[in-house]
């Protein structure tokens, strides 16, 4: 009989929060030289090349400890920054990877959600102490959807370059432009403007995922073959749709990928479109913790890209549902041909 996740309580000590920020099993092995530019995009050569620039300075960042100050006292050195930006499918977060396994520990990988999760489970001043002795922050598909997230990441970026953590982030967007035409507030502008100061920003050119069609759903299975192929899988999890819902909402999402933990396939019943954007925004994460494990989804009732309605993907945050689907979807044609 499959084990349910709805019957998971997974608890992940806090003290383990900022350790398990590493990048997904699927980037384990990467590197400079495993990337491979597309020799019609000089972008590509340009950003790995500066990639391996900016690793062999992070190493040198904390060796150096800062220039002789007043009264002799040394000031801390300062933190680098580069922001990576290019289209999905460029290989940023393999460059991101790349950084991460090529300088000193400690060190922390994650996405901005990520990060503002672990932000608000730490609290604003254990997450910064417990990161200010890093050598390099990296932060994947940088988004800012809210502006109190905003803000918050801001200062927290701010206090760890000053005090020599260097911060590499990647997104679909310019520093700039990160929020534009969605929060018009002046608090909020001048965070923005604040925030993208502390970037060298790079272009990654390629071709643009917004240019791609989604490649069709593929159609449910019925309720009783999902039932009897989820019990031929060691290591599977059968959910009904609407439970597995409403047991998220008991979890902070920083315990999503706990609950994942040596789940070899996920199969969900009752499939539909999720109710309101709370209940969207924490299948966004699931699916992230889902993709970075490569976890095969199979499921009955609606075609999974259909989960998000079109007012949501007419929304503020439909970069997230996008790219949430997609993830989607490529997980249950790997668990089609699996």
């Amino acid at each position: 009989m499959p084990e349910r996740l709805v019957d998971r309580n997974p608890v992940v000590p806090s003290d383990q929060l900022i350790a398990q920020m590493v990048p997904p099993a699927m980037f384990d092995d990467v590197s400079f030289s495993s990337y491979i530019p597309d020799p019609n995009e000089p972008s590509q050569a340009e950003a790995v090349k500066k990639a391996e620039e900016f690793s062999q300075k992070v190493a040198k960042i904390r060796g150096k400890g800062g220039k002789r100050g007043l009264f002799g006292k040394k000031a801390p050195a300062t933190g680098l920054g580069l922001y990576l930006d290019g289209g999905f499918g460029v290989g940023k977060t393999h460059l991101l990877a790349s950084i991460f396994h090529s300088v000193p520990e400690p060190k922390a990988f994650g996405t901005f959600v990520e990060l503002t999760h672990v932000v608000g489970a730490l609290g604003f001043n254990k997450a910064l102490d417990e990161l200010s002795n890093h050598s390099v922050l990296c932060i994947d598909e940088f988004e800012l959807d809210d502006p109190g997230d905003t803000m918050l990441v801001s200062r927290l970026l701010s206090e760890l370059s000053a005090r020599g953590v260097s911060i590499v982030a990647t997104s679909n967007t310019l520093p700039g432009q990160l929020g534009e035409g969605r929060f018009a507030a002046e608090d909020f502008m001048r965070e923005i403007k604040k925030l993208g100061s502390i970037f060298e920003s790079i272009r990654v050119d390629g071709p643009d995922y917004r240019h791609r069609d989604l490649p069709p759903a593929p159609d449910p299975t019925s309720e009783d073959e999902l039932i009897e192929r989820a019990g031929q899988i060691d290591g599977a999890t059968l959910d009904d749709f609407d439970e597995l819902l409403a047991h998220l909402s008991t979890l902070h999402p920083s315990r999503y990928g706990k609950l994942l933990d040596g789940v070899e396939a996920v199969f969900w019943k009752n499939v539909h479109p999720a109710a309101d954007q709370a209940v969207a925004l924490r299948l966004v994460v699931l699916a992230d913790r889902l993709y970075d494990a490569s976890i095969p989804v199979t499921s009955s009732g609606a075609k999974l890209d259909e989960i998000f309605t079109e007012e949501m993907l007419a929304g503020g945050y439909r970069k997230k549902y996008l790219r949430a689907t997609s993830r989607l979807l490529a997980l249950s044609r790997f668990a089609a041909v699996g």
